[in-house]
């Protein structure tokens, strides 16, 4: 995709004109299809009745508990940034079909509002999980049912919120324009009109500008970009601090976060120069900054030192670049692993490292698949 980007830049078009609408590559037999996901793939796509039932089916059974079907969601959430992706893996299932038993129990009121907000919240996750390790085709089944469930539970900042998810995959699927529309009616759904509004509803305003610029850059709109990094850094000013916004396993939103992901503009336009003269310059991106203001969501910290060990090595300075690659891979093994710029970065490092490789990067490269 960065290469693409570039010759996008070269031609002025969208990066999106160039995706080509190739044929999948033949599986292999001796790749047959993974079926680690089988148990969640049934819980999240169950087959369709071919027959409508001529009445509507009375409940049964023991009334569904809400409450606890939330509370579990939210301790299966924790999971997420832990890294312990195969636990939540065995977590979410059961959570899937709880859900859609409250949801089929309570039929109208009350009851069946929070039942939906409750699936919403299950499904969210599901997508969020999905996305990362990547499932995308599935995720986006999971966030397009949380989606609409929040849309019928008439929660109008938690489905701007699920969309979040939704630009993630799109986003990581190439699908450029549609990601910045979905990023745009979110932001005019939860839009704040008035200053001293919920947090939660600038919170989301602002990440959903920053989704909107992540889709404008790779799809080379420069300008366009810099307007939604400039209203999320008037929705992060206006919060004054990291604040996270009630989801389960949602990341947060602040100061921080805005100024960290305003780097990968600099990023996809190929001036890790300018990446590592803002690190070193900007107040909020400083430990300082991280005091004072709080500390961003794991993935985003993580993300954040994945993108300065790569304009490390890309500005001459491969030592600094291995000493994050290594520290990464201590403190997040799993989330590493599904980072296709960690191997990339990993082999940038390895081919301008002038002495043997140590030790310690040679368990990384093992690690991210890269060596044997």
């Amino acid at each position: 995709m960065e290469t693409l980007h570039t010759i996008a830049r070269a031609l002025n078009v969208k990066t999106s004109q160039l995706l080509a609408e190739d044929l999948p590559e033949r599986e292999r037999h001796n790749r047959p299809e993974p079926l680690n996901l089988r148990d969640l793939r049934i819980a999240l796509t169950p087959p369709v009745a071919l027959a409508a039932p001529t009445t509507a089916l009375a409940p049964t059974g023991d009334e569904p508990d809400i409450h606890r079907l939330r509370r579990e969601t939210r301790d299966a959430a924790l999971l997420y940034p832990a890294g312990r992706y195969e636990s939540l893996a065995a977590a979410l299932p059961a959570l899937v079909r709880a859900a859609d038993a409250a949801v089929a129990y309570h039929a109208d009121g009350e009851e069946r509002r929070q039942a939906l907000f409750a699936r919403a919240e299950v499904l969210g996750l599901v997508g969020r999980y999905l996305n990362q390790i990547p499932q995308f085709d599935i995720a986006h089944v999971a966030v397009r049912g949380a989606i609409a469930d929040a849309r019928e539970a008439d929660d109008v900042v938690t489905v701007a919120a699920m969309a979040r998810t939704l630009c993630f995959v799109l986003l990581r699927t190439g699908r450029f324009d549609e990601a910045e529309s979905v990023a745009i009616d979110a932001m005019d759904l939860v839009e704040p009109r008035i200053t001293g509004a919920d947090p939660d509803r600038y919170a989301v305003w602002g990440s959903m500008a920053m989704e909107a610029a992540a889709a404008a850059i790779r799809n080379n709109r420069p300008q366009e970009a810099r307007d939604y990094r400039r209203a999320a850094s008037v929705a992060a000013a206006a919060i004054g601090h990291e604040h996270q916004y009630g989801l389960p396993g949602a990341d947060g939103f602040g100061p921080l976060t805005a100024a960290m992901k305003s780097l990968e503009d600099a990023m996809i336009i190929g001036d890790a120069q300018a990446v590592v003269r803002r690190v070193e310059e900007e107040e909020a991106l400083t430990s300082r900054a991280w005091k004072r203001l709080g500390s961003p969501a794991k993935n985003d910290r993580n993300r954040f030192a994945l993108d300065v060990a790569c304009t490390h090595v890309r500005t001459g300075d491969p030592a600094r670049a291995e000493e994050e690659l290594v520290r990464l891979c201590r403190v997040a093994p799993t989330w590493l692993d599904q980072q296709n710029m960690a191997a990339y970065t990993w082999e940038e490092v390895a081919a301008k490292r002038k002495r043997t490789l140590t030790p310690e990067m040679r368990e990384v490269g093992r690690h991210l698949g890269v060596i044997g």
